[in-house]
Order: structure tokens, then C-alpha cells, then sequence
């Protein structure tokens, strides 16, 4: 095998080994989540819904967020965002349940936010979509399933539970709210402990979840830079390969 046709292959290998490294932190991360990722019983806790477009070809129209229904939140306030339209939809309960000494039949299902005409979240593109739950249940975690159109009428159904993804990491995580329960180790990086209740500074969360984000984002711009490293000296050594003379 000449000493060209293993420069080419290496240089090739190395591509597509870059690629599915790149790929696959990037692709993992592309998940609907919401930040913080913890809250504390009784309180009302500001969460952000934050949400990637996946697609190539369209962009994301509409997101809705179910509520659970064995514990239900007696308040659901929405922050307005710009260029869509958010709805808070009320109804009844399969089976009444007590809150704080109240027997509550209806209440909050589902928070949907639909984008204006011409609005929508491009390729590369996130929106976050921020609400104030609560008071938050006396229980474990929460499940916030959530629905993400696209506009060519693709809908992909963030649900899977945390055991469900944990057997099959292939399925669409839902995002967690956890509350009594500790959040998987993986999960740290996408949230924080620290919550927002009523009275409390809404700006202290927010930049928490911020720094927790970007705690992910160097630690991914590292391995990064270690891969990009790691293949200039391979290229390198290829090069060198090629260009030693011949022996006689």
C-alpha cells in the first residue's frame, strides 16, 4: 500500500471519527428540559421550559407541557414571549384531590404556547419558555411530559420517564421537576437546587440554571478542543509518514 493511499485513509478516518464525536454530545443535548430541575415543597417555583428545533427543514411552532394530575398545581402563571401565544387550559380531574385541606376538582392541564403566524424557533435555535408553579406537591418528582410541533406537522413527544430512559436511552426523556428526590447525576449539569418561591429572587434562579448551562457548555468546548488537538497531531504524524524518504 503506497504511502498516499494510508495518508488519505487516516485523513478520512479521522473526519468521521471527529464527526460522531461532535455529533454525539451535540445530539444528546438537544433535549427539551426544564431549569432548574429541583424545587422545594410548598413553594412556588419560576421554571424555564427551554427548547431546541431538532429539524432541518422547519422549525418549531408549538409546545405543550402536561400537568400532572395526582398532584395538581393550584397556580400556573406564564411569562408573555414575544411573537406567540400562551394558554394555561383548566378542567376538570379524573378523581378529586385534597390540597392543603381544600378538595380541589378542577384544575391547570396543560400549558400550551402556539407561535404567531411567520414566528417559529429555527434550526440552531432555542426559545425558553418561562412559568411559576405551585405550590409545588409534598412528593417525589414531577413529570412535565411535553408536546413539540414542527411546522411541517412532525410531533415529537418528550415523555419518557426517568426509568424509561434509563432501560432505553433511545426514547424522548420528558422533563423532571424533582422535588423530594434527587436528581440523577447526569442531570446536575442541566439544573440547580436553588429555586424560586413566592418573595424569593426569581434572578438568583435564573442565573444559577445560566451558570449550570455553562458549566456544560465549557466542559463540552474542552473535550472539543482536546479531540481537535488529538487530530492535528495524528494528521501530523501521517504527513511525517508520507514524506520519509524511501530507504534504498
Amino acid at each position: 500500500m503506497s504511502r498516499k493511499t494510508i495518508l488519505r485513509r487516516t485523513l478520512a478516518g479521522l473526519a468521521a471519527g471527529a464527526v460522531l464525536a461532535l455529533g454525539a454530545p451535540l445530539a444528546a443535548s438537544a433535549h427539551v428540559t426544564v431549569n432548574p430541575n429541583t424545587a422545594t415543597p410548598g413553594s412556588y417555583a419560576t421554571v424555564n421550559f427551554r427548547v431546541p428545533t431538532e429539524s432541518e427543514t422547519a422549525s418549531t411552532v408549538k409546545v405543550e407541557v402536561t400537568l400532572p394530575t395526582d398532584t395538581p398545581l393550584s397556580a400556573v402563571l406564564v411569562e408573555p414571549v414575544p411573537g406567540w401565544t400562551a394558554t394555561v387550559e383548566k378542567g376538570a380531574l379524573p378523581a378529586p384531590v385534597e390540597v392543603d385541606g381544600n378538595t380541589i376538582s378542577d384544575a391547570a392541564l396543560k400549558i400550551v404556547w402556539q407561535a404567531d403566524p411567520g414566528v417559529g424557533i429555527g434550526q440552531d435555535q432555542f426559545q425558553i419558555f418561562s412559568a411559576v408553579l405551585g405550590p409545588v406537591p409534598d412528593t417525589g418528582h414531577l413529570l412535565l411530559p411535553a408536546e413539540q410541533t414542527y411546522s411541517d406537522g412532525e410531533v415529537v413527544d418528550w415523555a419518557a420517564t426517568p426509568d424509561e430512559v434509563a432501560a432505553d436511552d433511545t426514547l424522548e426523556p420528558a422533563p423532571v421537576l424533582y422535588i423530594n428526590d434527587a436528581p440523577p447525576t447526569a442531570e446536575h449539569s442541566h439544573g440547580t437546587s436553588t429555586t424560586a418561591s413566592s418573595g424569593g429572587d426569581d434572578h438568583s434562579s435564573e442565573a444559577s440554571a445560566e451558570a449550570g448551562d455553562s458549566s456544560s457548555g465549557i466542559a463540552l468546548g474542552l473535550s472539543i478542543a482536546a479531540l481537535v488537538v488529538a487530530a492535528a497531531g495524528a494528521v501530523l504524524g501521517a504527513l511525517a509518514f508520507a514524506r520519509r524518504p524511501k530507504r534504498a
